[in-house]
């Protein structure tokens, strides 16, 4: 199993702490002839918290009750088994790599959510079926409302119930934030629909 994806210029970036695809995917090979078919593919959405549980079972161990993640090796036998419909993806935001904020997502087998804490202009809806490298952005595009306010629901839920509204925060790691320019650049101000206009006195 790969340690992590890696983006090479992908969406205009570099490194592996996004939620699209080239960031998120790894690659997995498993050999166990007695407990799966040889040359069998999973297509379906395992995440790094399955690892543990699979290698328990495999051994005919119990995964301890607070464990997170899946066995796998149902779905290794049978592409039919029942598994889950969405998996969460969660970063949250360090200062020592400060190009990528906080962002939640969630995926499913079609549909992609992403969720950008902080940033007021941009979250992204995409259909992986007919997009697969995530260029079209569907929030931009009339008509997928109630899509966006479903996946919104959903991964505000497992966020609820898996204690993700709670964002961490790390100490600094040595370096001071005082990169701005003397020279450069002002701030970008904030738009208008920001600011609330002065309530009306009644006389």
């Amino acid at each position: 199993m790969g340690d992590n994806g890696f983006m090479f210029g992908e969406h205009g970036l570099i490194d592996k702490r996004t939620a699209y695809e080239e960031s998120m995917r790894v690659p997995m090979l498993a050999r166990c002839p007695s407990l799966f078919t040889p040359g069998s593919q999973v297509d379906a959405a395992v995440a790094n918290i399955d690892i543990a549980p699979t290698m328990l079972a495999a051994a005919g161990l119990q995964p301890p009750a607070h464990m997170a993640g899946s066995d796998m090796l149902p779905i290794a036998r049978d592409k039919a088994a029942p598994w889950r419909k969405e998996l969460l993806y969660e970063y949250y935001w360090e200062r020592n790599f400060p190009q990528t904020p906080t962002v939640h997502a969630i995926r499913e087998d079609r549909y992609k959510y992403m969720h950008f804490h902080g940033i007021w202009d941009l979250d992204e809806l995409y259909d992986l079926a007919a997009d697969p490298h995530e260029n079209d952005n569907l929030l931009a595009r009339p008509g997928h409302e109630d899509l966006a306010e479903r996946l919104s629901g959903k991964l505000f839920t497992l966020l609820e119930q898996t204690d993700g509204m709670q964002i961490p925060l790390s100490a600094d790691a040595g370096y001071r934030a005082n990169l701005r320019k003397p020279g450069a650049a002002e701030q970008a101000p904030f738009p208008p629909g920001f600011f609330q206009p002065p309530a009306r006195r009644s006389r």
